[in-house]
């Protein structure tokens, strides 16, 4: 079964977009520019705060 997990390989920050990548089938790149252009479209302070909720709720590779 696929999982969302936060990716070690290939991570920047958190490992968000490797996993969102890795589990959508599209190359990182294209997960970081729509998570970068998200962020700066609804402000970066709400747009950081949901991408540190997130990573903070989705399971760590290994722990799944």
């Amino acid at each position: 079964m696929k999982r969302l997990v936060l990716k070690e390989k290939g991570k920047k920050l958190s490992g968000l977009c490797a996993g969102i990548a890795e589990y959508a089938g599209v190359d990182v790149t294209v997960v970081r520019l729509i998570a970068l252009t998200t962020i700066i479209m609804t402000g970066v302070i709400p747009g950081l705060f949901v991408y540190l909720i997130a990573s903070a709720i989705t399971p760590k590779e290994g722990e799944v």
